[in-house]
């Protein structure tokens, strides 16, 4: 199985509109960042998490022509907000045949898909909508995408949302998180390949800091571990890499890992 890191940035991306600093004017690229977002391969399958504002570009970057399904996390628009893009890849060999696209979420976070794009699900369709099948899933029970076992991971994401991640066997993503309780973080046991928010080094109301993300690394004891959905306020990716323990590396934007069970 290979994990790409499609956007490993937060809502507004590095560089933000509009900042002047370091980060923002840092030629490196592993310092641009696009929203956070990722893409599971394996046996000819394919995966996506969090289809967020860069989905069109993300795509087009890696050449995929296929998507099985995508997974939500949660319902913010910088997870979702690219979803009418899906068109694409339902139309790719019209007219030959049209793919419908899968797309996974709990249930509040379908409930929003349905509202924002309400057009998709209408009774009387405009030519060329996206042709989109929504499956809600149970947080707290097991479920299969294209063969692949799932197992959701819930945290919160302030005290007024949640955000489900995912383990894919000896992997393990989750984002947009501040808070996991021990009983859901006993679900990580055993895992070898962790991948964790961590916002910025201060501490934030909905997301993990990058102390706080390390802290989990610790306990649960993966072999390896890459921090995502990172701000411009987590400082240059050359300079955080010397900064983190050994076995955590920050993400960027393309990288890839090989996942071996």
């Amino acid at each position: 199985m290979k994990l790409t890191f499609l956007g490993t940035g937060t809502s507004q991306g590095v560089p933000v509109i509009g900042c002047d600093c370091e980060v923002c004017r840092s030629e490196a690229h592993q310092d641009k960042r696009l929203r956070t977002s990722a893409m599971l391969e394996w046996d000819n399958k394919r995966i996506i998490i969090d289809a967020g504002p860069d989905f069109r570009y993300q795509m087009l970057r890696e050449g995929v022509r296929h998507i099985d399904a995508i997974l939500l996390t949660h319902e913010h628009k910088d997870h979702t907000g690219g979803i009418d893009d899906v068109r694409a890849f339902n139309f790719v060999d019209y007219p030959e045949a049209i793919h419908t696209m899968h797309i996974f979420g709990n249930e509040p976070t379908i409930a929003s898909i349905k509202r924002d794009f309400h057009y998709a699900f209408a009774k009387d369709k405009y030519r060329g909508v996206p042709e989109i099948e929504l499956h809600t899933f149970d947080p707290k029970e097991r479920f299969t995408v294209a063969g692949l076992d799932i197992l959701p991971i819930v945290g919160s994401h302030s005290d007024r949302f949640c955000s489900v991640g995912f383990r894919f066997g000896s992997l393990a993503y989750l984002t947009d998180m501040n808070y996991i309780t021990p009983e859901e973080e006993a679900k990580l046991k055993g895992v070898k390949t962790l991948v964790i928010n961590a916002l910025r080094w201060a501490k934030h109301s909905s997301h993990f800091s990058v102390d706080e993300a390390v802290e989990i690394i610790k306990r649960i004891g993966p072999e390896r571990a890459y921090l995502t959905h990172m701000s411009h306020r987590i400082g240059l990716h050359q300079e955080l890499e010397t900064r983190l323990p050994e076995g955590i590396s920050p993400a960027y934007d393309g990288l890839k890992i090989e996942i071996n069970d």
